[in-house]
């Protein structure tokens, strides 16, 4: 029986061969090629830390198995269109939402999916939305901020 698969998917905008053990989970592969930022954390899709999205839905990289992620379109944290950072990544650094850091690659991920949704949500829009976000640190009031900033960014850029 055979346990690889060759898959290729666009991994933020370049494409990507590689061979994947049936087994294996996203964040291994990308860990694999050389992109840390989604990070395994709880292991149990739980806490958002490994936060990734495939054709622009975000999905746990713990539980996504690699394979269901061939011909798909990949985006981690570390995409970055025309390599600057966007109005949601620069959001958070105005409004310090973050402390450790550990946390963030999966929210700034959660509030693009957001923003692409809803781009004007209320404070409990917000907060509904990243309940699956978990941050040790404790900065969901500078999350908050960050996400409607990055709302009315995204607005003044449309």
């Amino acid at each position: 029986m055979n346990t690889t698969r060759t898959i290729t998917f666009t991994l933020n905008g370049a494409p990507v061969t590689t061979t994947v053990g049936l087994h294996q989970h996203l964040v291994e592969v990308l860990h694999a090629q050389g992109l840390t930022g989604a990070r395994e954390a709880c292991a149990q899709g739980l806490c958002g830390c490994c936060t990734v999205l495939v054709n622009g839905i975000a999905v746990s990289g713990c539980l996504y198995l690699a394979v269901f992620a061939d011909k798909a379109d990949v985006k981690t944290i570390e995409y970055s269109p025309e390599g600057k950072l966007d109005a949601v990544q620069e959001s958070f650094i105005e409004c310090g939402a973050f402390q450790c850091g550990y946390c963030t690659p999966g929210f700034v991920l959660m509030v693009r999916q957001l923003l692409d949704e809803q781009l004007d949500p209320s404070d409990d829009d917000i907060k509904h939305y990243l309940a699956g976000n978990l941050c040790r640190c404790a900065t969901y009031p500078e999350v908050v901020k960050a996400v409607k900033l990055a709302a009315k960014k995204r607005k003044v850029a449309a």
